[in-house]
């Protein structure tokens, strides 16, 4: 289930790899939108000769879109991808427990930082929760993030791996819960310092991203990167960063802060640290 971009990428690879797929927004409206970008999506892969365009056409006949939680209820693997928000997402939890039939059922969240726990315990079946964060774009980035928690069974835990790796073609790395898991815990302090050193006056975000791009062989700045993400995204996972661990380097800057409260969030608004068409 979907109301983040990231899971319509799931949604995609998990058509693209043959299953019965099932995507749930925030509504009908929002359903609607999904499946055209969707379509656009494999559109694109097959002009660029990732798939055939009967693969393409065949993924998105398995692509079931709806607006309703109910529409999950046959499901034996959902994977939340909803906004990067503890609250939010424990009440998304404990009304799949509700919803979804069958008690073997696996129920994955896609969060890049909140604990797994944490969700886990939204529910009665704790021992069905795993973490499971892919990474932007998901039928392009080849990467998975599988977190169990303390009560998330080894078998859960072998299933999901399975899945990720034979069926999806991913490759995995294990973290223990934790916020912010491998990648993010190393990623966030990183574009949070190269904020710190434009809101500093130090140099411009230009400059910062010219650095890195160049001088590091990043293929792309922190700034960059930040915009792409999103910046109210990396400053939810600052926060959760930062509430765990309460080490200064996790906490948000007040520029990123004020960006977020007006509205500059990157990419998908047009304007962060740099503006865009």
């Amino acid at each position: 289930m979907n109301r983040a971009c990231g899971g319509v990428g799931i949604a995609e690879v998990c058509a693209r790899a043959g299953l019965d797929t099932v995507l749930c927004e925030a509504d009908a409206t929002a359903a609607r939108g999904a499946r055209d970008r969707v379509a656009g999506s494999l559109e694109r892969a097959a002009r660029r000769g990732k798939l055939t365009t009967d693969e393409a056409r065949t993924a998105l006949d398995r692509l079931a879109f709806t607006g309703q939680l109910d529409d999950l209820a046959d499901r034996q693997f959902v994977i939340e991808a909803i906004t990067e928000n503890a609250h939010a997402k424990a009440d998304v939890f404990a009304a799949l427990d509700k919803i979804v039939e069958d008690p073997a059922a696996v129920l994955a969240t896609n969060t890049s930082s909140i604990p797994v726990m944490r969700l886990g315990m939204a529910t009665h079946r704790a021992d069905r929760v795993i973490g499971l964060h892919f990474f932007n774009p998901v039928p392009v980035l080849p990467l998975v993030e599988i977190v169990p928690s303390l009560h998330t069974s080894p078998e859960t835990t072998a299933l999901v791996e399975h899945f990720a790796e034979s069926t999806l073609g991913k490759t995995v790395v294990r973290s223990r819960d934790r916020a912010g898991f491998v990648v993010n815990a190393l990623l966030i302090p990183y574009l949070l310092s190269a904020i710190r050193m434009t809101e500093s006056g130090f140099a411009t975000p230009t400059d910062v991203d010219h650095g890195m791009e160049l001088g590091c062989a990043h293929p792309m700045g922190p700034l960059r990167l930040a915009d792409l993400i999103g910046l109210d995204t990396v400053a939810a996972i600052s926060e959760s960063l930062y509430e765990e661990f309460k080490e200064p380097l996790y906490a948000p800057p007040p520029l990123l802060q004020r960006m977020v409260e007006a509205g500059l969030l990157g990419r998908k608004t047009g304007r962060g640290f740099h503006t865009y068409d």
